[in-house]
């Protein structure tokens, strides 16, 4: 497989219903809660990018452009942005839906890095 039907093929969507108990005073998702799916979508698409131990090492500028309601869906979406010898970086897009009706906007981008590890936990060479 070539590194580009990889990266296609690790491509990873999750969707969530954002509930009142993950939102703010201002009844909108919480930054941090926000963050934490971030990092879980982008290591499942690091995990299955490279099938192997991944650890986060950093996260890049994270911009929040649009408020993410109570009562809306989250699409989640992880894809390989960058290749090293023992890192990656990983984008993650969040869009924000209504329920009941067409409306679907991106809200917040970031990007995670990466890097392959051992069972010692040293960095390795991602195949």
């Amino acid at each position: 497989m070539t590194k580009e039907e990889r990266i296609e093929s690790s491509k990873t969507t999750i969707f969530k219903a954002v509930f009142p108990n993950t939102t703010n005073h201002y009844h909108t998702l919480f930054g941090g809660t926000a963050m934490q799916l971030m990092d879980e979508t982008a290591f499942i698409t690091a995990t299955r990018f490279s099938r192997q131990q991944m650890v986060t090492v950093s996260s890049d500028r994270i911009d929040f452009k649009k408020p993410i309601p109570a009562g809306t869906i989250v699409e989640l979406v992880g894809k390989v942005s960058y290749l090293g010898n023992t890192s990656l970086k990983i984008r993650v897009d969040i869009f924000v839906e209504e329920m009941y009706t067409d409306s679907r906007e991106k809200a917040v981008s970031g990007e995670f890095t990466f890097v392959a590890i051992d069972d010692q936990k040293n960095p390795i060479k991602i195949k």
